[in-house]
């Protein structure tokens, strides 16, 4: 199998001029701490995965640089989805300033932190997604369920935007809850500028208690929406510590995947990746 590629993971350091009250909710104590590409780097190793995607956690353009310098030191770091002010007159110079960079492959914005539901089709927003699409820049969706039912109705108004649903928008697992979720991804795939990344799902479950065997209908549903073409597998680490190991969310997801062809699985772990970012 080509390079493994971790689509998902982040970085922080708490004494940078950033934003981190999410981690002070007491549940979050356990990942309360500095995670930096040294801790990352053993996992990812240890795992057979070779490089990985940084993606952003703060709606602030200097953890866009801190990151990219971060990726220029660490050659693992195989890109950056940072951020820009896609309501701003300056969308479009921000987004230029930063593609220039050979390692800044997306954006995202944390749309399922806004009080508006309908933030991400918002007037002004869309114009901020049509100066992605104009540079064919990607964008990652951060969905909650009941943000979802967007999804089609961006894939319709922006057809050359490649967009990426994060942690197949949260899904509600512990629950077991298929049908409030299952109808908006359907009608998202149709679409295919859409695509999903199999990540985030230990979180959405039972943090003391889940198995492999409670993420497999929600993988089997977005393998029949999307195919492996369409799939890509990130680890969501470190946010995924507060329910697991990396290695054991890597291998849940591998023993789920192992029926399909080895052509296939590489898609997954690193191929559909590789063509949605523009790695190579």
């Amino acid at each position: 199998m080509p390079g493994i590629i971790d689509a998902h993971q982040h970085f922080w350091q708490l004494t940078k001029p950033f934003d981190y009250r999410w981690l002070e909710v007491p549940e979050h104590a356990p990942i309360r701490r500095d995670f930096l590409p040294a801790d990352l780097e053993p996992l990812l190793r240890a795992a057979g995965v070779e490089q990985s995607i940084f993606v952003q956690t703060q709606h602030n353009l200097d953890e866009n640089r801190w990151a990219l310098g971060l990726a220029e030191v660490h050659p693992f770091i195989a890109g950056v989805v940072g951020w820009v002010d896609l309501a701003s007159p300056a969308c479009e110079d921000q987004v230029l300033g930063f593609k220039a960079h050979p390692k800044f492959v997306g954006v995202r914005h944390i749309t399922q932190g806004e009080p508006d539901d309908d933030f991400i089709v918002r007037p002004d927003i869309l114009r901020g997604l049509k100066v992605l699409e104009k540079h064919g820049v990607p964008f990652d969706l951060l969905f909650f369920v009941k943000h979802l039912k967007h999804a089609a109705t961006l894939a319709r108004e922006l057809p050359r935007l490649p967009m990426v649903i994060d942690h197949l928008a949260k899904p509600r697992i512990k629950d077991r809850s298929l049908g409030d979720w299952l109808p908006h991804l359907r009608a998202a795939a149709a679409f295919p500028n859409v695509y999903c990344k199999l990540s985030g799902m230990i979180t959405e479950a039972n943090w003391s208690h889940w198995t492999p065997a409670d993420l497999r209908p929600y993988i089997d549903a977005a393998l029949e929406c999307f195919g492996p073409e369409r799939l890509m597998f990130g680890s969501d680490w470190p946010v995924c510590a507060l329910a697991g190991t990396y290695e054991q969310v890597f291998d849940a997801l591998a023993g789920a995947l192992r029926d399909l062809r080895p052509d296939e699985r590489e898609l997954v772990f690193g191929g559909t990746a590789r063509r949605f970012y523009a790695l190579d």
